[in-house]
């Protein structure tokens, strides 16, 4: 017996018209469904992966904030030793300014500063400025002009645009010759 492909004549008169014409819609049906199943598996693939992309930026954003507050962390960890190396440099007497071990302490002092201002440490600006309550932590009150800060108390930093530390000052409360404009 040789194994010959059927044409569609023959098998019409083998089997009749109408078992053809249900085998071809059953078929048609059919292809219909799994056009459907192919469209639903592409569309849910394509959310998945829109997932993941969304998944990796996310991550990434999550990996660079913790590396942030970390930085930020270690950065304040530090100030107290930079306010110290400050109080040493100003607190010099001008008999012992001019030793090797002073200007060692400005030296390091200097490059302390310099490291903290690479990694994205500023100074908040505060003697003479407008009282700002998200820059400036008030302790006290004194005669002077309303609102002014007059005396910086400890130097307050930012790093990056967050404040890292406010700067505690001393504010103007509007009474004396300086409050009221005459000074």
């Amino acid at each position: 017996m040789v194994n010959e492909k059927p044409d569609e004549n023959q098998i019409e008169s083998e089997m009749g018209p109408a078992v053809v014409g249900e085998d071809v819609a059953a078929l048609k049906k059919e292809m219909a469904e799994l056009k459907a199943k192919v469209e639903a598996n592409l569309a849910g693939w394509q959310r998945a992966q829109a997932d993941f992309v969304n998944y990796k930026r996310r991550t990434e954003q999550e990996r660079d904030e913790t590396v942030k507050l970390a930085n930020a962390s270690l950065v304040l960890s530090l100030l107290p030793i930079l306010d110290d190396f400050e109080r040493a440099v100003t607190s010099c007497p001008p008999e012992l300014s001019g030793l090797a071990w002073g200007e060692g302490i400005r030296l390091i002092e200097r490059k302390l500063r310099a490291i903290l201002e690479a990694q994205g440490l500023s100074p908040i600006p505060a003697l003479g400025e407008p009282f700002d309550p998200r820059l400036h932590e008030a302790v006290r009150q004194a005669p002077g002009k309303e609102g002014i800060v007059l005396e910086e108390v400890q130097k307050g930093y930012k790093f990056g645009d967050r404040v890292l530390r406010p700067s505690r000052v001393v504010v103007g409360n509007g009474e004396g010759p300086k409050g009221t404009g005459e000074g």
